[in-house]
């Protein structure tokens, strides 16, 4: 007898259907799994028969052909177990093979016919969609990640016989219906009204925010630069439905999602320590999975101490800072994961952290301060559209009562920005400002006769490029957008200046 069970696998961060094939024929006792199965579905043989005897099932002593196609796809995890008992049982004639057919089903299997959950669920659940399908079997922690998809039953079960007597018709379950979310409108993450001072520095992650342009912050131990990260977020709009559903993915393929998650509502902020490898920032592994870059999608991606990283490790970078996506290949397959993030690197200006702070003196010489900057590539630097320094903060500012402008304020305008470049970009390529190609910067940020004849003579005196030429003119394009203006003018640029990275300070017009 053989019976065929829809499960399903991810690739990357999408999902797709793989089809369990169960056979039973006469011999001696013996259980194989082919198609391509790692150690996890190797195992699983040992998992399905204590869980099926331990639920009251009789397990067929024939010989157990199990088939994972498609054949030439490696299979990793725990996710077919419950669908190879399913399809043992169907073998065997105690379950329906026509219910068991029509359904996808996913789940671990414990010992005693517990299901446990499994990562992945919602990629799956999507690619069950896709295809057709109208329901979708698998354990209750995995639920609210399922129930996110609609068109879909989530039929969530808590062990074998739960699922066993309902395929034989035998036990009514109904689908899984999650709890409405709180439409707050606002982030649960702490608020820029909460740092005292660093007005220049908080004007300057607007800008950042607003154009999605990334941020280099410099500044002695303790001046906020960390305290200051962690408040982005908050300014940042709210996700989309169709981001919410996308960083929903990644992070159930990451198994970062909680029992009673539905989507993701909030946006990511990744903060990876700097003792991490190149595989862990930038995605990768035997079964590629996804790395700190491809979490941050959508989101935030923070490194703190940024010339403590490894040199290969931020070098990984420039690819997904530039495309927004990350390319991993191996001898068999290419696997491409979204990376779309705003990056905020933080560092001190030397080794001891306090050259060119007026209350300590700093300890390095010339070389040592030369090597430490030396750590941060020219070619990393160059995608890096805002460089803002980050001083101490005097007393009086930190006993202040009031912490100047809160979150939702900032988010206002970030949001009118973000509405503005989306009209107007959305056409001709990327949607945001720091992502605009020659062509679009041509288009989109036109100077008046003012802000050119500024724009020229900053060129001139502080020696220029062209692309460094571009970046303030992209800068100023954001800038513009968040006072609502058409046109890019003097003030705009003059702002813009101020945030190069050729190290020499503000430009003086």
């Amino acid at each position: 007898m053989t019976a065929r069970i829809t499960s399903g696998a991810v690739v990357g961060v999408d999902g797709i259907e793989i089809e369990v094939e169960v056979d039973l024929a006469a011999g001696l006792p013996a259980f194989t799994t082919v198609g391509l199965p790692e150690g996890a579905v190797r195992e699983s043989k040992d998992r399905v028969r204590a869980a099926v005897r331990n639920s009251g099932y009789e397990f067929p002593s024939r010989r157990i052909t199990v088939n994972l196609a498609p054949a030439d796809l490696k299979k990793a995890g725990s996710t077919y177990d419950l669908p190879i008992a399913i399809g043992i049982l169907a073998a065997n004639g105690i379950i329906p093979q026509e219910a068991a057919a029509e359904p996808m089903i996913v789940g671990e299997l414990s010992l005693d016919g517990g299901l446990r959950p499994v990562t992945g669920v919602l990629p799956m659940v999507i690619a069950a969609k896709a295809s057709g399908r109208k329901r979708v079997i698998l354990p209750l922690a995995n639920a609210g990640e399922a129930a996110a998809v609609e068109g879909i039953e989530a039929i969530a079960v808590a062990d074998l016989p739960a699922a066993v007597e309902y395929l034989c018709g035998r036990r009514e379950i109904s689908p899984f219906i999650p709890d409405a979310p709180e439409e707050t409108g606002t982030c649960a993450c702490p608020d820029f009204s909460e740092v005292r001072g660093q007005e220049s520095v908080k004007r300057a992650l607007e800008i950042a925010v607003a154009g999605n342009h990334n941020i280099l912050m410099k500044g002695p131990p303790g001046t906020g630069k960390t305290m200051l990260a962690r408040r982005v977020p908050s300014i940042m709009p709210p996700l989309t439905f169709d981001e919410a559903l996308e960083t929903s993915r990644i992070m159930s393929v990451a198994g970062l999602l909680g029992n009673e998650t539905t989507l993701v509502r909030e946006r990511p902020f990744r903060a990876p320590h700097h003792t991490i490898s190149d595989a862990g920032l930038i995605g990768g592994g035997n079964v590629p999975r996804p790395g700190e870059v491809t979490l941050a999608h959508n989101g935030v991606l923070f490194l703190d101490e940024l010339p403590e990283f490894r040199r290969n490790v931020l070098e990984v970078l420039r690819q997904p800072m530039e495309d927004g996506v990350v390319t991993i290949a191996r001898a068999a397959s290419s696997l491409t994961f979204p990376a779309s993030f705003l990056l905020i690197g933080a560092m001190n200006p030397c080794p001891c952290g306090f050259l060119g702070d007026p209350g300590h003196e700093c300890a390095c010489n010339e070389m040592q301060i030369k090597r430490y900057a030396g750590r941060l590539s020219g070619p990393l630097l160059d995608r890096i559209d805002m460089h803002v320094e980050v001083p101490a903060v005097p007393w009086r500012e930190l006993a202040a009562e009031d912490g100047g402008e809160g979150s939702a304020a900032i988010r206002e305008r970030v949001v009118a920005a973000r509405k503005a470049q989306a009209g107007r970009n959305g056409n001709s390529g990327p949607v945001w400002n720091s992502r605009l190609r020659p062509a679009g910067i041509e288009a989109h940020c036109r100077l008046d006769r003012e802000s050119e004849q500024l724009l020229a003579r900053a060129a001139d005196r502080l020696s220029l490029s062209a692309r460094s030429c571009h970046r303030i003119m992209k800068v100023a394009r954001t800038i513009a957008d968040l006072e609502g203006e058409e046109t890019i003018r003097a003030p705009h640029v003059a702002e813009a200046l101020q945030f190069r990275g050729d190290g020499s300070g503000p430009a003086a017009a």
